[in-house]
């Protein structure tokens, strides 16, 4: 697509605000799909919503919500869109669409999966049921919207505590990942039982790369997300969840960190903390990475890729949604 100066006048605001983690020579590649996106959005009344883990140029330059996955959730379920572009994962896709199901709900690209999701199916919780009868199940929702249809509630890493908590009994079976599983079993009393999922970004970090970090960089603060093993928690500052990790980094102005995380995510949170030195240990999400502004624009034109789910499955998935969003954070 060419670089016009009309495409480039229309983006200079955009570009200016994430100059010091695009390069000015890639920027003329960006700049013509993110204005034909923008533009397409409004003439379609679609609205697009980022995860944090996206990359800048759609993070900052084309999503109308960018967030984390509960308040992704809640912003499908608020909008007068007709169409959502969910830049993120299938499950997050799914999820908008439980939350929206009159709603035309696209994924850039269908193969964009999760290692968490993928690691259990609905069949695997109700066989965890049979044998935990009468425990409730609480589920990440990082996973398919077969499996919230078993789920009594959702939780993020960043309410999981409180949603645990919330339910006022000895033991809950939680799903699927274990890292985030034993970081909740620490944080209350509550008997947790588990199941051996993992995100295969987070479980690559390890203490002996922070420690190195450290040494290498005095004063340094490490912030680390709960889906990390535990020997990486303990060696970091502050454990939190995508949108606590932000928080912490706007409220306490470090001068340098390291958020223990999806790398883009690094980039992303520098654009609004200018003063604030990132040292970046890069693991990205392959999974996050087939989403491009390309493929966003495709899809959108086009109006392909859309998430169909059955009445049922919307029905009984979006009811453990719904309580995840009625408890909050």
């Amino acid at each position: 697509m060419e670089f016009t100066p009309e495409i480039k006048k229309a983006t200079q605001p955009i570009y200016q605000k994430i100059s010091k983690t695009i390069p000015e020579i890639e920027w003329s590649t960006h700049a013509p799909y993110i204005y034909e996106i923008n533009k397409l959005k409004k003439e379609k009344n679609a609205v697009i919503l980022a995860h944090n883990y996206q990359t800048p140029e759609i993070y900052h330059g084309i999503s109308d919500f960018s967030a984390d996955s509960l308040a992704l959730a809640v912003e499908a379920a608020k909008t007068k869109a007709d169409i959502i572009v969910m830049c993120g994962v299938h499950f997050m896709a799914e999820t908008a669409k439980l939350m929206s199901p009159n709603k035309k709900v696209l994924l850039p690209d269908m193969r964009a999966g999760c290692s968490l999701s993928s690691s259990i199916t609905g069949e695997d919780v109700r066989k965890l049921k049979k044998q935990n009868p009468g425990v409730p199940v609480v589920s990440y929702v990082n996973t398919s919207a077969d499996v919230k249809a078993e789920t009594d509630v959702c939780c993020t890493s960043a309410n999981a505590v409180k949603i645990v908590n919330s339910l006022g009994v000895k033991k809950v079976i939680f799903l699927p990942d274990d890292y985030l599983a034993k970081y909740v079993a620490s944080q209350t009393d509550v008997e947790i039982i588990s199941w051996k999922g993992t995100c295969e970004v987070h479980e690559k970090f390890n203490d002996t790369e922070i420690n190195e970090i450290r040494k290498n960089n005095p004063g340094i603060k490490v912030i680390a997300h709960p889906e990390c093993p535990p020997d990486v928690i303990n060696a970091s500052d502050f454990t939190g969840s995508t949108s606590g990790m932000i928080k912490y980094v706007k409220d306490n102005q470090p001068e340098k960190v390291m958020m223990v995380t999806e790398c883009s995510m690094s980039d992303n949170v520098q654009v609004d903390n200018p003063n604030v030195k990132f040292i970046r240990p890069c693991n990205l999400c392959p999974h996050m990475k087939r989403i491009t502004l390309p493929k966003i624009l495709d899809c959108l034109k086009n109006e392909t890729n859309e998430i169909i789910m059955s009445d049922e499955t919307i029905e009984k998935a979006r009811k453990s949604v719904e309580r995840m969003a009625e408890i909050g954070r």
